[in-house]
Order: C-alpha cells, then structure tokens, then sequence
C-alpha cells in the first residue's frame, strides 16, 4: 500500500444517514475544517437521528440538508447530479443489533438494498471520483477470547447476527461494483463509538440516562462480553484520514486495542455517578446470539497517520457530561431504555408470513419503483398526541409510507379541507378522540367537551373524507358491550360486530356507541374496535398492564384486549386493502386480570402482589361504571389466518421482550 501519493482533494461530499450519531460527527468536523467543501447531508430522519445533531452546521454556507431516504432512487440520482457530487461517504444503515432479531427484512431493505441503489446510482450517473462505504467489526464475526491477534482487513467475513449480515452484505455489493464497475470505493470497519448525541438504545447513553434517573443498569448475560470503544471525535478524525489519504480498493479497521467487558463499562459508569455497582447492575437474559468479543488489527489505519486522542476516562467524562446537560435530546426514550429495547408496538412482527407482506414485497419491486413510497401511498393521521396517533405515525416511518399529521380539529372542516388540499392523502387514519384526563370519569362532568370530539369531529372528518373519496380507517373502542344473558361471562360467546352495543353506562360510551351506529352509514369508513390496549412499553402509563400493575386492588374478570404490537401493523395492512366496516379489533379470546398479573409475576417482578375486589367495591371508587366483555374476533381472523390469541400475543410481544432473568 502506497501511503506517498498526493493527498484526495474532494469538492462536492454528499454525506449519507448525516443526521445519524458518527455520520453527523464526521460532518460536523468536514464542515468546520473545509470550508471549500460543499457538504450535502441526506438522512430521512429516522428514530435514531434528528437534524439537532446537525443544528451547529446549518449556518454554515458551505452546507446543505435533504430530507430523504436512500432506497430512494429518483432522490439519489438526482442529488448527485443536481449537487455535481463527487465524494459519497456512505453511513445511512439500521444499526441496532437487538432490533434486527425481530424485524431482520428491515435490515435488509435499508442496509442491502439501500446500498445497492446508492451503488447503481454511482454507475449510471459515472460522477463519483470515491465512495467510501462505512461497516462494522461484527462482519467479522466471534473474536477468540485468547487471542492477541485481532481481526485484520483481509479476514473472513463470519456475520452471527442479522445486524452483521446485512452489513456484510452490503460489503459484498460494494466489492462487486468496485471490480465489475470500477467504482472507486473504500470500506470502513469499525469497533463501537461513544459520545454525545448517540440514541440511547446503545449501551452507554443507555446506562448514563439510566444512571441519571436513578434506575438499574441491565446487563445481557452474564456482562463478560469484551468491545473495544472509540469516543466519537477520535472516529471523526479518523473518517478525516481516510477520505483524504485512505487508498481506493482498500478496507480500513478503525479501532482500537483497548478493551472493556460490559460489566467494566457498567462499573465505571457507576463509579463516576458515585452508585454501588452491587445495588444498581442487574443481569437479564442474553441475545439470541451475542457475539463474545471483537477484536481488531489496527495498524493499516495508523500508518495513514492516525491515532487513538481521547482516554476511556476522559471520554466517558466528556459523554456523560453531555447527557446532563441535554437530557431531553431525543424526547421520550423510556423504551429504548428497556433491557431488550423495540419498537414498542412499532415493531413488524418477526411472522414469516408478516415479513414477506411487508419486507420481501418491497424488495421484489422493480428498481425504478422504488421512489413511490410504497406504491404512492399517503397517509393523513389525526390524533397527533394521542399513544396509537403517535404509534401509527411512527409504524408508517417504518413501512416507508409517506405521511403527515393533520393541523386541523377533526370538528372544524374548513381546517380539514386544508389539510386534505395541502397533503393530498390517499388514506385518512382517525385516531383522534376524547378518553378521559387521566380515564374515562372525567368525561362524566365534560359531556360537551367529549361529544364535540367524538361525535361532531368523527364524523365531520369521516363526511370530509366521503366527499373527497378518500378512505377513513377510525380507531374505535369495543367498550360499548357488557356481558349479558346472550353472552354470559365465561361462556366463550363474543359479541359480533353487527350486535348492537349494550353498555351506555358512562357517557364516554355512549358517545362512541353513538358515533359508531352513525358511521355504518359512510361506506369509505373502517371501524377498528380496540379494547383495553396493551403494547410491549411498560412504561407507558396508557397500556393496560402499566395501569393494573400499579392499583392496590383489581377486579378479576375476563375480557378481550388488543395488543397493539402485533395488531396496529395489520390495521396499516387492512387501510392499504382499503376495507371498510365494523371489526373487532381485538386478539382471540379472552385473559382475565389476574392471569395477566400471574404472568406479571412470572416475567418480570417475582415479588410482585396485589389483592382482588369485587365489582361492587370497585364501584365505590370510579365514577362511571367500567365495561367488561368478550369480543368475537372470528372476522379479523379469517382475514388474518396468524393473528395469536390473547395470551399467547401478549407472551410473545410483551412479556418475552421485557423478561427479567
């Protein structure tokens, strides 16, 4: 390798995943110190990335933001012609190793096919002079841990998780176009990074931020796993080097040979915010696969000029520093703060019938299709503060169906018809609507409040949306029934959505009994009737199990319950077929109060107690009567064969995810 040759001066860098951790670092640092380089930063601002990353170069008039996906092929092409790009450096990717157990087709589809449009755009348009492709250590699979040799840039590729497969993958394509194309490419590998700025699905802003709320720092297994960690300025520097000296054809490791086992890093942390290790680190069950260690030659890397600068100590000082004096970053993180963090009720399911519908399809459409965002659709989503309005916003981000909130209250049309004029959806999701401040008892003593909201709005949006012949999928509510002597408690008979509601005991009920009945009249409408939701976030004081986990006393009796982990991801699926009329939109079945509490008990706090009431003394203590029913969910099932009954879903998608060991 030659390291004499004149230095690689590039003009037009257009920087991928930009608003992401390392990405937005690296142009940081490109921005400040060459100011006669244009920067273009493209990133679609996903979970993990947010344009304050980048709020210190957007002064700068050497810098330029695009809001944008990379398996976009029209938003490629035309940026590296339009920005006369010269220079890629490729960081957009999924990243989270614990995410891609359970939602793999997505790694795929942005980290593979993602880097091959990127890849194909370099061909067709021929403009690019470097392309530097970024990766990660774990392609190279389980490092020995008696070894002191580390890993070197001409080793076999041995990826153990989804995460490293796809990013070996992705090496593969890069490879291929650099011998059949010429493409001057560079790959990168390298070990993990810390610093400020990164999502705390990580593992050290995950320990700082719970280290600052006073909680336990979990760790997978029994702590041994050995990584080796870079403080985010020092991996700037070294993607610095590399553009400019790094040698096209070659793979650089950037990394170093300082080691650290989870438990070492879970330590230290406590030691600078002055905890007892013994009383704050908790041990829970471990990856599916959790690769032992990674270990790096990093000597190429060195001979280009250079080094490691920041001291674990110092760095770590640095981070957590940081996270002090920015607690709020990324807004709510408390699920990603979980032991095994996930999309909470985001998440596609891991079904391989769901990953086909909603992974493979994508990646089976032609190459020239791709810019359509998932076959033209938009989608106008109502409910902007609501739990399910958030979740469906943040279920269409990860299904890549273009989207927006609506500005407008559901029961001001004028403010509707801007929003549909300025949007132009092909698809209205209604989750919008009065519950109660904290529960349903409030609706009881603001009866106009609610029913201008869950009537006058409802269907003021759904006649909008009649007349602009759009389709309305209306999240709502199967407390409407109460069990009878057609459907006696324990019986199995659910009620069917043509059964007439039966519960007008608290006026919150009512309206939407109301509303419901009115509906059935606009055939452009969808009616979901969810139930008593539940959703993987057991934080989040709106799921079901968050609420009776934390009352001294409960009733025990059975009822249907929606789990929104497995079924707000079909809701997106029936909007799409564009059906229409009542569903009960509820799993299979029946659980009852104390079932969920035993399986409480079992997963995740072995301590945990609590007493039952009768429904008579519970009544004491709420002011409107609170409805408990079986909801027969035949219909949604037969259009979806797969969907689990009510305890197996709620083992699977919440429990098992949250299990302490």
């Amino acid at each position: 390798m030659s390291t004499g040759a004149a230095p690689y001066k590039p003009k037009n860098i257009l920087i991928t995943g930009a608003a992401g951790f390392i990405a937005s670092h690296v142009t940081t640092r490109l921005i400040k110190s060459y100011p006669q380089y244009k920067i273009v930063a493209l990133d679609k601002l996903d979970y993990c990335s947010t344009f304050k990353n980048l709020e210190s170069c957007s002064s700068s008039p050497n810098f330029k933001f695009i809001k944008g996906d990379i398996a976009s092929v029209d938003i490629v092409n035309h940026l590296l012609i339009e920005e006369d790009i010269d220079t890629i450096m490729h960081f957009a990717a999924q990243t989270h190793v614990d995410n891609s157990f359970g939602n793999s087709m997505e790694f795929t589809y942005n980290n593979i096919y993602g880097t091959h449009v990127m890849l194909e755009a370099c061909r067709v348009t021929n403009c690019i002079k470097r392309f530097i492709h970024v990766s990660t250590d774990e392609v190279y699979g389980e490092t020995d841990l008696e070894t002191d040799v580390g890993n070197h840039e001409k080793c076999q590729l041995l990826p153990t998780n989804p995460y490293s497969a796809t990013k070996a993958g992705a090496e593969m394509l890069v490879m291929a176009y650099h011998r059949s194309y010429d493409l001057p490419a560079i790959t990168t590998r390298g070990n993990n990074v810390y610093g400020p700025n990164q999502y705390p699905e990580k593992l050290i802003p995950k320990f700082i931020l719970l280290a600052m709320r006073g909680e336990k720092l979990p760790i997978h297994g029994n702590g041994s796993n050995v990584r080796s960690y870079l403080y985010s300025a020092d991996v700037a520097e070294a993607f610095d080097v590399i553009l400019h000296k790094g040698v096209v054809g070659h793979v650089y490791n950037i990394g170093t040979k300082k080691e650290r086992s989870v438990q070492d890093v879970a330590q230290d942390i406590c030691s600078l915010f002055k905890l007892n290790p013994k009383e704050v680190i908790e041990f829970v069950h471990d990856r599916p696969f959790n690769d032992k260690r990674y270990f790096l030659d990093d000597q190429k890397l060195k001979k280009l000029g250079w080094k490691e600068r920041t001291p674990w100590e110092v760095g770590l000082q640095m981070t957590i520093d940081w996270y002090k004096k920015n607690p709020d970053w990324w807004g709510d993180v408390s699920t990603a703060l979980h032991p095994h963090p996930r999309f909470s009720a985001m998440n596609l399911s891991d079904e391989a019938a769901w990953s086909f519908q909603c992974g493979y399809s994508r990646l089976a459409r032609s190459f020239t299709d791709v810019n359509r965002s998932s076959g033209g659709l938009k989608f106008l989503i109502y409910g902007r503060t609501g739990w399910i309005g958030g979740l469906l916003g943040k279920l269409c981000s990860e299904e890549k169906i273009a989207w927006e909130y609506g500005n407008g209250r559901i029961q001001d049309r004028k403010s509707l018809l801007e929003d549909i004029s300025r949007i132009k959806p092909t698809h209205v999701l209604n989750a919008a609507g009065v519950t109660g401040r904290p529960n349903v008892d409030w609706c009881e003593s603001h009866k106009v409040e609610t029913i201008r909201t869950n009537v006058v709005g409802t269907l003021t949006l759904a006649d909008v949306c009649k007349e602009q012949g759009i389709h309305m999928t209306n999240f709502a509510t199967g407390c409407i029934f109460e069990y009878d002597k057609d459907h006696p408690l324990k019986s199995g008979i659910g009620f069917k959505e043509e059964d007439k509601p039966n519960f007008i005991c608290s006026f919150y009920s009512k309206t939407k009994a109301m509303v419901e009945e009115l509906l059935k009249e606009y055939e452009n409408v969808c009616t979901l009737r969810v139930r008593m939701p539940i959703s993987s976030d057991l934080n989040n004081p709106r799921n079901f199990i968050t609420k009776i986990s934390r009352y001294n006393k409960v009733v025990n009796i059975p009822n249907s319950m929606t789990v929104l982990d497995e079924l707000l991801p079909i809701s997106i699926l029936m909007a799409k077929k564009k059906l229409t009329g009542i569903w009960n939109f509820t799993n299979p079945g029946v659980i009852s109060h104390n079932e969920i509490l035993e399986l409480y008990r079992e997963y995740i706090d072995p301590k945990f107690k609590w007493e039952n009431f009768s429904l008579e003394e519970q009544g004491k203590v709420i002011v409107a009567p609170r409805s408990n029913n079986e909801m027969d969910a035949a219909k949604l099932r037969k259009e979806f064969p797969g969907l689990l009954p009510i305890r197996e879903s709620i083992i699977k998608f919440v429990f098992e995810p949250n299990k302490k060991t």
